[in-house]
């Protein structure tokens, strides 16, 4: 396969994992053709022409040839200057890639991360969040992650990729709905009864047993082993986290237990206030988890070989 049909193919797995229905993704689709056509002809230069086709903004080739036919990958959560440096070590010992996947956005999908954010604002509606509530929450918090993003040095590791000629891509939302849609569908069917079993249940996938073994698994952060999960809502997909404010509101729709994959401390004390129950699933290894999932499907449609860095582990299904 090429760089382009494995990029290609991502998204379109991303749309099909995507616990929004097509309408709502054909929605932000067309939201975004209506603002490319409002714009003059100097700001069309500048507009990211993909995301007329590519709902995930955080999910980009961000270098190498889209024609380039792709064998070896190297697969990494946070690929960087020194994952790029270290693939290009080993093609000097004749181990070389003719890819390198980052999970994590760089370049222009780091600076378009908030973009994607608006995954979340039709998930809470989804869950029973008015649109009007659930958009002007996260208004607020989007522009803050602009904001916090704006300021990065985006095309640090992109550059790297360029000066050392190595294709690079990375692949963030579309991996995320393939572990929210497969936590939550596992939760739905399974229904368990205590946080004790939702935990049980989340370590028999080998990505949580191996975070386990690193003292890095899943972990009751509110709540004891005893308590009764009740509606359980998973929390993982949509670039980053939420507003905190959306905590009374998901409380009032009848969610008990949050399952998600990492909360800061001002999300927590909101959390805790309202009396919901919150697994902390663990981030790298949900992380590891979607990447799977999503490399699952790539492998159906090609044979790669991959090798693993910067705390992706493969495990097959």
């Amino acid at each position: 396969m090429t760089l382009r049909e494995i990029y290609e193919g991502f998204i379109r797995a991303g749309i099909q994992a995507d616990l929004r229905g097509p309408k709502q993704i054909q929605k932000r689709l067309l939201e975004k053709k209506k603002q490319y056509k409002k714009l003059d002809s100097v700001s069309r230069k500048f507009f990211d022409r993909e995301s007329l086709r590519n709902p995930y903004a955080d999910s980009r080739i961000l270098h190498g040839d889209p024609k380039k036919d792709v064998k070896r990958i190297l697969v990494g959560i946070d690929i960087d200057v020194g994952e790029l440096l270290l693939a290009d070590r080993l093609a000097q010992k004749g181990e070389g890639f003719d890819l390198v996947l980052s999970h994590h956005p760089k370049g222009i999908a780091l600076a378009g991360l908030y973009d994607v954010m608006d995954v979340q604002t039709d998930l809470l509606v989804n869950l029973g969040i008015e649109e009007n509530i659930a958009r002007d929450l996260m208004t607020k918090r989007i522009g803050e992650v602009a904001r916090n993003v704006h300021s990065s040095n985006h095309d640090r590791a992109v550059d790297a990729a360029r000066l050392l000629n190595i294709p690079f891509l990375c692949c963030h939302t579309p991996a995320d709905n393939h572990v929210a849609r497969y936590l939550q569908k596992l939760v739905d069917t399974k229904k368990p009864n205590t946080l004790k079993q939702l935990v049980d249940l989340l370590m028999k996938e080998p990505e949580y047993r191996h975070a386990a073994a690193l003292n890095a698994g899943p972990k009751i952060i509110i709540g004891k082993e005893k308590d009764k999960a009740g509606r359980v809502f998973i929390d993982m997909t949509g670039g980053t986290e939420g507003p905190k404010d959306i905590f009374p509101r998901i409380s009032q729709l009848g969610v008990q237990t949050l399952v998600g994959m990492h909360y800061s401390q001002t999300h927590f004390q909101k959390i805790k206030s309202e009396y919901l129950f919150v697994v902390n699933a663990g981030h790298m290894a949900s992380d590891n988890l979607g990447m799977n999932l999503i490399l699952d499907q790539l492998s159906k449609k090609g044979k790669f070989e991959i090798v693993a860095c910067s705390g992706f582990r493969r495990f097959k299904r």
